[in-house]
Formats: C-alpha cells, sequence, structure tokens
C-alpha cells in the first residue's frame, strides 16, 4: 500500500499497482462504494414496491409511475423519432440512478456518489458505450468505422477527440456541479452552526432547510436531467444522423 492510500484510510489505491502513480482516477473511495451499494438497495426496494402497486392498478404510487414512464417514453418518441423499449429502459434507469445519486445527501451521514469523479466517468462511459454500440447495430459496423474517416481520412483525429470530449463532457459537468454543491452546503453549514448569529435569527434554520432543497434535491434533480438529456442528444444522433439536431 503506498502512503497517499495510508494516510488516507477511507482509499483504495490502484494507482500504484496499476501505473506506479497515484491519481484520482485511480483511488477508489470506501464511502463511495458503500454508499453506491446502498442506493443501488434502495433502488431495488423501490421497484420491488412499485411493481406491487402498479398489480394494484389504483393509487397515487400507481398513478405516479405510469406518469413518470410516460413522460419519458414520450421524451424519447420526440428525440429518437420511434419507440423501442430498451432506450426508455435505459434512459429511465439512468435517470433514475443519477437522480438518487445526486440527493442521497439529504439522508444524514450519507455522500452523494457523484461527487467522485470515478463515478461520473463510470456514467459517461455507460452513456458512451451505450451509444456506439446502438449505433453499430442501427448502421453496420463498416458504416460505423466509415463514419470516423467522413468526409476525408486526416478528420480520424478530430472524430476521435469528439468522441473522447463527450465523455469528458458529461463527466466533468455532473462531477463539477454536484461537488460544488456539496462544498457550498458543507461550508455553510460548517461556519454557522453553532455561531451567535445562529443562535439569535431562527430564520437561519429555515435558511438551512431552503440550503439543502436546492442543492440537494432540485441542483439534484437538473444535474440528472442534463446527463439524461445530453445522452439522450448523442443516442438521437447515432440512431438517425446529424439531422435529428
Amino acid at each position: 500500500m503506498n502512503s497517499l492510500s495510508s494516510s488516507h484510510p477511507h482509499l483504495w489505491s490502484l494507482g500504484g499497482l496499476l501505473v506506479g502513480h497515484d491519481s484520482p482516477l485511480f483511488m477508489i473511495k470506501k464511502d463511495t462504494v458503500i454508499h453506491t451499494w446502498i442506493i443501488l438497495a434502495l433502488l431495488l426496494a423501490l421497484i420491488l414496491i412499485v411493481r406491487l402497486m402498479l398489480t394494484r392498478k389504483k393509487g397515487i404510487v400507481y398513478f405516479l409511475a405510469l406518469s413518470y414512464v410516460q413522460f419519458f417514453k414520450n421524451l424519447c418518441e420526440q428525440s429518437i423519432g420511434s419507440f423501442f423499449l430498451g432506450h426508455v429502459a435505459f434512459i429511465i434507469s439512468l435517470f433514475t440512478f443519477i437522480l438518487l445519486c445526486n440527493t442521497i445527501a439529504i439522508i444524514p451521514s450519507m455522500e452523494e456518489p457523484t461527487t467522485d469523479i470515478n463515478t461520473t466517468l463510470a456514467l459517461g462511459l455507460v452513456a458512451f458505450i451505450y451509444t456506439q454500440i446502438t449505433a453499430i447495430y442501427m448502421h453496420g459496423i463498416a458504416s460505423y468505422i466509415k463514419e470516423y474517416f467522413s468526409p476525408f481520412f486526416i478528420m480520424f483525429p478530430l472524430h476521435l477527440i469528439g468522441k473522447i470530449a463527450s465523455v469528458a463532457s458529461l463527466s466533468f459537468r455532473l462531477f463539477g456541479n454536484i461537488l460544488g454543491g456539496a462544498l457550498i452546503s458543507n461550508i455553510w453549514l460548517t461556519n454557522i452552526k453553532g455561531s451567535l448569529l445562529f443562535e439569535l435569527i431562527g430564520l437561519l434554520s429555515g435558511f438551512n432547510l431552503a440550503l439543502l432543497l436546492f442543492f440537494g434535491l432540485f441542483e439534484g434533480f437538473l444535474q440528472a436531467f442534463v446527463f439524461t438529456m445530453l445522452s439522450l442528444t448523442y443516442l438521437s444522433i447515432a440512431i438517425r444522423g446529424e439531422e435529428s439536431t
């Protein structure tokens, strides 16, 4: 174990083992792994509850679940031009997982996995790989490879950089916004809580709640939706071509 991971027991370092160098891209945070599995457990529980409620075909849960699915179904149909269950399921799954990752901090002692660059890069790669597989399936491997060299052979590096940039854009946008919100919330609560101002002005508790709702819920929802919409846009381009934008 290297010196960095020794001084930070909540980190597992793969950098020293793989490339002999420590980097955030090669550091596995134990908290991120634990909280991600907790989110997956919550997601599984939510799926089971909703599935049970859907069998009754009535009630607020039934209505909300249908509205939720219908919203993304319409969104996919408008972007792609046709209905395909696999695409709708992927987009819904992507949004739901990211939303839970972004908003889990409203539960005490929990931390957003999306404040870890490795999580957002993994999500970006998942969206990228799904899009590329779809493009190959729709147009064939020959047409897919030819796209990298059109209209001229020398354009290959630019097309390759563009693909890599799409992953970086998705990943770093989500990472930066969620991490920024988490840092602002932590700094505010650390500096204000227990101060004379906090004791004298009871309204600050309301401000803390507003801060939590904004960065914990609104910002989390917004960034999950932006990530999902950008992924859907890339998927639409892969299926329909540049004219779909």
